[in-house]
């Protein structure tokens, strides 16, 4: 069965916004210029432009066009961010401290998060990020090697699994939970505390257009980590 047209538009978009050709904020090409690039009606090529949009991939300025918009959850509206810039914004050193790269027989919990199968490998690293060179976040991580097989070939004292995985596998879609903890001791040997206290735990599992690409279990001391963001909220007369 033939591809529809508006279908088709839309999947070079995508493609274009993957491969960062178009960067965050950058103007997409306009009604007119799909058109005559697909030998579509406008119709058409406002059709792609207006379910990428719905889809919050696009946002549109009324005069002036549309743009790719910022990487969002699409699950909670926030924000996903590297941890390392997260750090870094407040100007404080970031580093990492890796303790693990494997690939693992996969758990069934995992195997139903990932699409995978039972015992089948899955990739797992474990990995300790420091500010000032104090712990901050034990970060637990399984990816799919069906979507990223490089993983395990990774330097991740130079560059966090978040910001990896963004650029092998741009994320299209994530949803994640967070949750109060009592430390095990393994946890709080490596986020240096020196007795239990309350931790937040974020589970999230990312997709990319071709599937779930990881979960990641992130843990925090309560007394050193928050979460927040900002949201924004249009409002029209009904």
């Amino acid at each position: 069965m033939a591809v529809a047209k508006f279908a088709e538009i839309k999947e070079y978009m995508l493609s274009q916004i993957e491969i960062a050709a178009w960067p965050e904020h950058s103007r997409v090409p306009s009604e007119n210029e799909l058109a005559e690039q697909f030998s579509v009606s406008r119709m058409t090529a406002r059709r792609a432009l207006q379910e990428l949009t719905e889809q919050g991939i696009l946002y549109r300025t009324q005069g002036v066009g549309s743009f790719v918009a910022a990487l969002k959850s699409q699950s909670s509206l926030l924000e996903i961010r590297n941890i390392a810039d997260e750090i870094q914004s407040r100007g404080h050193a970031y580093s990492a401290s890796l303790l693990q790269l494997t690939e693992l027989p996969c758990p069934t919990i995992i195997a139903t998060a990932l699409g995978l199968k039972r015992n089948e490998p899955v990739f797992f690293s474990l990995i300790v990020h420091l500010e000032n060179n104090q712990p901050l976040q034990l970060e637990a991580r399984y990816v799919s090697p069906l979507l990223v097989a490089e993983y395990l070939r990774q330097d991740f004292n130079q560059q966090t699994p978040h910001q990896y995985l963004s650029h092998i596998a741009p994320l299209t879609e994530a949803e994640h939970t967070v949750e109060a903890i009592w430390p095990d001791d393994f946890t709080c040997k490596h986020l240096a505390l020196k007795k239990a206290e309350p931790c937040l735990r974020l589970t999230r599992r990312t997709f990319s257009r071709e599937g779930a690409v990881s979960l990641a279990y992130l843990t925090s001391p309560g007394s050193r980590y928050r979460l927040g963001g900002h949201l924004n909220f249009s409002f029209s007369s009904n």
